[in-house]
This record gives structure tokens, C-alpha cells and sequence, in this order.
């Protein structure tokens, strides 16, 4: 009796424990919920992991870059999906990281400085998203003006930098190099001393998928969290929002503040694939792809961001190849297809009729 009172304690502990878990990474604020989900996200992730026991190096390393640019994805799907603030800069601060990172790397070798440059890229993109959504959103300004105050910042950005080739546009040791490009930023390597491990090849498609893996849960659980019920109230309605007491302005730097922090991930993640950037991140073309992965995917949804950005990056790809000339303007007529024909995206169209069309497909011979 005294074995079956503990086993059953310890099955409601543990049902408990899985109860909170999936009451915190479930809600209407994100699609997929109860077990088919979970076992076809559980599916999923283990593909992500064989992959690269079937395809070559190259493959491999081009499907983390496609990764990395979910990152990017999210934070503009954080800022814009739920929150309602439409930034057209979000490259801004993936640029920012990108630079710093490649700054700091260079100028302090070793595992210890591509740490510090993580670290310090990250942390310069997120004080400067605060900076200027600091005066966006307590100076007022629309949300309108929202969007062309930072592409403005965005092309400022690619103006300047694309002036930094001579000798004298550097630091320390790190040339900024001008629309040439910083070349020869180190990749990142984690640890210290002798126990460093370099994040290349295989090591970083595993690092990039844990990250992503990681920066999806836990972006499930804040928007399905308090926090999220509030910004998805500023974007449906600000002043209403306000008349139940939250301080909207407040939340609204904080959530553009962490869409910076999340980009800036991303831009350092990128110049360490690519040990190279340039002013072409703050470039207008790299400044629309964002939009058009997450409102083709569907921008009012993680896993619509996710799936937009590696669906839509992987085509451009395809027809950076094939199409040449005129793979932006495929992308863009993309784009106005998605706006007027599905404007909430595909990823939740997808997943309105999938139930149905399985439901019509087991019950088709009855």
C-alpha cells in the first residue's frame, strides 16, 4: 500500500509539473496546442538533428544560415505580430551587433573576446533600440512615422558605413573597410583558455538549432504570459488598453528594446557564420525581406515567422540563382498575394484547413 500511495504521488508530482509547463508554453496567443503538436514538434527537432547525418557540409552550412535569419524573423514578429509596432528597421540593430561583434573580436583575440563580442554586440543593439524607441514612443510620434523614423535610421546607418574604406575608419585593429566590407572576424568559440570550443562547421548548425530551439519556448511562454495578454492588447487597441491602467508606452519600449536584443543575436550569430559583414545588412532590399518573411508566413505567429523567413529565404535563394534580376520582384508580387489574397499569412491558413482536410482524408471510405 505504501509502495502504490508513493507511486501515485509521485505521478500526480510529475503530472503537475507537466500540467504547469504546458500551461505556460499553451494559449491563444500561439498556434499549436496539446499533444499532436507536441509530437510533430517533437518530430521535427529530431529531423533538424539527423539532418546533417544525410546532406554534405555544404547544405548543412547554408540550412543554419537560413536559421539564423529566423532570429531576425522573431524579433520583427515580436515588434510588429504582437505588439503593433511596425518597424522597418529591424536590420538596424542586426547590423549594429554584426559590426560590434566583428570589433571586439578582432581587437581581443581568442575565445575571451568572440564571448565579449556576443556579449557587447548584443548589448550595443539593445541599448540602441532603446534609444530610439525611447524617443518614438515618449515623443509621441505615430505609427506611422514609426515605420519611416527607423528605415530613416536604417539608411543613415547604410550611408555612413558605406563611407568607412579609407585607412582612417578603423578601430584598433578591426577596419570597418566601407562597402568592401569587415572582413576576417573570428568565429565564435565558447569557453576559456584550453576548454574553448570553436563554433564552426557542425558545432555551429547545432549551436544555431539549440538557440533557435530555446529562443521559440521561451518566446511562447512570454507571449502566452501576462506580459504578452498586454502587448497584444496595445496592438489591437492602444487606448483601451491604457483605460485599464497599463502604462502602454512603457511596454512598448520594453518589447522594441527586447526586439533589438533578439536581432542583435541574430547579427552577431550571422557575422560569425559569414566571419564577414557589410553595409549591405542596412541596405533598403534587406530591409523589406524581413516584412515579407513574417507577413507571408504570417506575423501574428511564431511558428509563422519562423516557417516564413526559412520558406521565403530559401526561395529567394533559388531565385537568386535561376530568376537573377528579377527574384525582388517575384518576392514582392509574393508579398502583395499574401496581403490581399491571405493576409494573415499561410502558416495559419494552414493550420485552420489541416484538421478538416485530415478529418475529410480518414473519413473519406466510411
Amino acid at each position: 500500500m505504501a509502495g502504490e500511495t508513493t507511486t501515485s504521488v509521485d505521478r500526480s508530482t510529475s503530472d503537475g509539473m507537466l500540467g504547469r509547463l504546458r500551461k505556460a508554453l499553451e494559449g491563444p496567443n500561439t498556434l499549436g496546442q496539446g499533444r499532436p503538436f507536441w509530437l510533430g514538434f517533437t518530430v521535427l527537432v529530431a529531423l533538424l538533428l539527423v539532418y546533417p547525418m544525410f546532406r554534405s557540409s555544404y547544405y548543412v552550412s547554408n540550412t543554419a544560415y537560413l536559421l539564423v535569419s529566423a532570429f531576425l524573423g522573431l524579433s520583427l514578429c515580436i515588434v510588429w505580430g504582437y505588439t503593433g509596432i511596425f518597424s522597418f528597421g529591424q536590420v538596424a540593430f542586426y547590423g549594429i551587433a554584426g559590426y560590434t561583434f566583428g570589433i571586439v573580436s578582432i581587437n581581443v583575440t581568442g575565445p575571451a573576446g568572440t564571448m565579449a563580442g556576443l556579449l557587447v554586440g548584443i548589448a550595443v543593439s539593445g541599448a540602441f533600440a532603446f534609444l530610439v524607441g525611447y524617443f518614438m514612443f515618449y515623443g509621441g510620434v505615430s505609427d506611422v512615422y514609426v515605420a519611416i523614423i527607423t528605415l530613416a535610421v536604417t539608411l543613415v546607418l547604410n550611408t555612413f558605413m558605406g563611407q568607412t574604406a579609407g585607412e582612417e575608419w578603423a578601430v584598433g585593429a578591426a577596419r570597418l573597410g566601407g562597402f568592401n566590407g569587415m572582413t576576417e572576424i573570428p568565429s565564435l568559440a565558447l569557453g576559456v583558455g584550453d576548454a574553448a570550443v570553436e563554433i564552426t562547421d557542425l558545432a555551429f548548425y547545432y549551436f544555431v538549432v539549440g538557440a533557435l530551439l530555446l529562443t521559440y519556448l521561451g518566446l511562447r511562454v512570454l507571449v502566452n504570459s501576462d506580459i504578452g495578454y498586454v502587448m497584444v492588447g496595445i496592438r489591437e487597441n492602444q487606448d483601451r488598453t491604457e483605460l485599464f491602467g497599463y502604462d502602454t508606452q512603457k511596454t512598448k519600449l520594453g518589447v522594441f528594446t527586447f526586439g533589438g536584443v533578439l536581432a542583435g543575436f541574430g547579427g552577431v550569430v550571422y557575422a560569425s557564420w559569414g566571419n564577414y559583414i557589410d553595409p549591405s545588412v542596412f541596405g533598403l532590399t534587406f530591409a523589406a525581406l524581413p516584412i515579407i518573411w513574417v507577413a507571408t508566413g504570417g506575423r501574428k505567429w511564431l511558428s509563422g515567422a519562423i516557417v516564413g523567413t526559412f520558406a521565403v529565404t530559401f526561395i529567394s535563394q533559388k531565385l537568386s540563382v535561376f530568376g537573377g534580376q528579377y527574384s525582388l520582384v517575384i518576392l514582392g508580387a509574393l508579398l502583395l498575394f499574401v496581403i490581399l489574397i491571405l493576409p494573415e499569412g499561410f502558416v495559419p491558413q494552414l493550420a485552420k484547413k489541416l484538421p478538416a482536410l485530415l478529418d475529410r482524408t480518414g473519413g473519406g471510405d466510411s
